[in-house]
Parts: C-alpha cells; structure tokens; sequence
C-alpha cells in the first residue's frame, strides 16, 4: 500500500525561480469524493492514474500508475471534471528534501503552493527562507477542491 505524507505551504517572493526547472501538468478528477480522488494527469508528455484515500492529518492512502499517453489525453479531454487543472511544477531540493512548487493557471492562475513529501508525520523539516504560511490542512488548497472552488473564485485569500 502507498502512503503519501505531505505538508503544504504558500510562497514568499519569487526568489525560488532561479532554483529549478518548470515541467507542465494537465490533471483531472473523475472521482472527488471525500473518501477518495482518482486523478489523472499529464506530466509533460507522460500519462499518470492516481487513487487516494481521505487525508488524515498530512497522511494519506496513494497508488499511482504511468498509463498510455493517448488513453490520459483521452480522459482528460471527455472524462474529467471541468475545469482541468493547468500547472507548472517546478522541483527544488533543499537541505536534503525536495520541494515541489506548483504555479497554477486558468481558472487558478495567482495561486502558487509549495508540497514536501515526508517519510513520517512527524518529520522534522528545516524551510527555505522563500516558504511563507504552512496551508496543509486548509482544504481550499486541496487540487481536487480547487476544481469546484477555483482559487480566482475565492474573495478571502
């Protein structure tokens, strides 16, 4: 079984630009319900499926599978909610983690959120001083919330 442990923070600045290298993702949901997603996703010009269980706390269920480019393209085009979730990730390692910086656009454009993968919830992390408000357990940050709830859409940021 996968488990995914992940804390979610805002930004501070831009100064993190200058560390990586953007990769574009397209994702969709055809399943969000609070007990569990199934997501699928292009990643650069990579097919991915993904089934996640209800969070607990920053920890989780997950399996993720690579699938056939023209089957993810398929789904993401007559499957999906709408509207697809449209991002650049740009992968930054940091004092021996890696930070995932995900700037959104489309219906999200403004928002940009950074994710770190733990090994244990209780994992002590040091933060680059560009990590700004840790968000991890506001649900409005959630990919699969912000299909419903785009972040252009919120009057409180």
């Amino acid at each position: 079984m996968g488990v995914e442990i992940e804390r979610k923070f805002l930004l501070k600045g831009d100064r993190w630009r200058s560390l990586g290298h953007p990769v574009r993702y397209c994702q969709g949901y055809l399943n969000r319900s609070k007990e569990r997603t199934v997501r699928v996703r292009m990643e650069g010009e990579k097919g991915y499926l993904a089934i996640k269980g209800i969070s607990r706390g920053v920890k989780r269920i997950e399996y993720e599978y690579e699938i056939p480019e023209a089957d993810c393209r398929a789904m993401l085009n007559g499957l999906v909610e709408k509207p697809v979730i449209e991002k650049n990730r740009t992968r930054i390692e940091y004092k021996g983690m890696v930070f995932e910086i995900d700037e959104f656009f489309g219906e999200n454009q403004g928002l940009i959120i950074a994710e770190v993968e733990l090994e244990s919830e209780d994992q002590t992390i040091e933060l680059p001083d560009w990590i700004g408000r840790e968000v991890t357990h506001d649900p409005r940050y959630y990919n699969s919330n912000l299909v419903l709830y785009p972040y252009t859409k919120w009057s409180q940021k």
